[in-house]
């Protein structure tokens, strides 16, 4: 009578084929048409599957292959970086499931395993790809959120520009709305550029704000106390009536701060004592 072992065996050195089987049933068990890339892409993943399945079978200890979980966590990364989607994923295990546990209990018919040997079998199985999908998702998740983080740490960057417009004199234009934690960005990218570019007096325009909250307002304007520290004037523009508003409300003192209605207004006072 056949053993574990040789079922192991038999999964490794069919490997390939099995893949393909597997890669074809599941694909016709869905209502959509899986493009050939997947489909291609699907037999190697389960190439390699059956390629763990027939090292890992044989072991009586329940340990965690870390081959596996290396490789699902590839599986995982993958996805996430071609902005893949998770639910992508979770909708198709159901039917590898169901196209797993008959492949393989197929195998184990041919070969008169025993029930209880089978039944071993099976459960490994299942056991290795929930191990596999839980590290694929886990992993998955992991990349898109650093993507992510990465993404929006560029968007931060481009959301502070000091923009040199002549020597001396940068322009800081403030776009959009504004929150907590634009704000701080902005007053933590602000001060290297300036020192950096040697500026000497810097514009904060705000005519591209959309909105502005009192606190994100008084924020932003504490900038003007940490350039003065160091040397640097600041001048605001473009503060429109519903900011003044806010600046009134708030008691902000804003009496050491020039301010002009355009940036044009501005230079022209800086080039017209130059």
């Amino acid at each position: 009578m056949a053993t574990i072992t040789d079922i192991a065996e038999h999964l490794s050195n069919h490997a390939s084929r099995l893949a393909n089987e597997i890669v074809t049933e599941i694909a016709s068990r869905f209502k959509f048409e899986v493009p050939h890339s997947e489909i291609e892409q699907a037999k190697h993943i389960y190439e390699n599957f059956f390629e763990f399945l027939g090292e890992f079978l044989p072991c009586n200890e329940e340990r965690i292959p870390e081959e596996l979980l290396s490789w699902s966590k590839e599986n995982g990364e993958r996805e996430a970086s071609v902005n893949g989607q998770i639910s992508v994923i979770l909708s198709r295990y159901p039917d590898t499931r169901i196209v797993f546990t008959k492949k393989i209990s197929s195998i184990c018919m041919e070969y008169s395993l025993s029930p209880d040997e089978m039944v071993t079998i099976i459960t490994r199985v299942n056991y290795f790809l929930d191990l596999s999908i839980n590290e694929t998702v886990y992993a998955f998740e992991r990349h898109a959120e650093e993507m992510i983080k990465q993404a929006r740490n560029e968007a931060q960057e481009l959301s502070a520009p000091v923009v040199p417009i002549q020597d001396g004199i940068a322009i800081l234009p403030l776009i959009g709305s504004i929150d907590y934690d634009r704000a701080a960005v902005i007053q933590e990218k602000v001060i290297p550029k300036i020192t950096k570019l040697k500026v000497t007096c810097l514009i904060l325009d705000f005519s591209g704000i959309l909105t502005i909250d009192s606190f994100i307002a008084k924020y932003i304007f504490d900038i003007h106390n940490v350039l003065r520290l160091i040397g640097v004037s600041t001048i605001a523009t473009g503060i429109r009536p519903d900011l003044a508003q806010i600046i009134t409300k708030e008691n902000l003192n804003l009496t050491a701060i020039k301010t002009y209605a355009t940036v044009r207004q501005a230079i022209d006072s800086l080039t017209s004592k130059a």
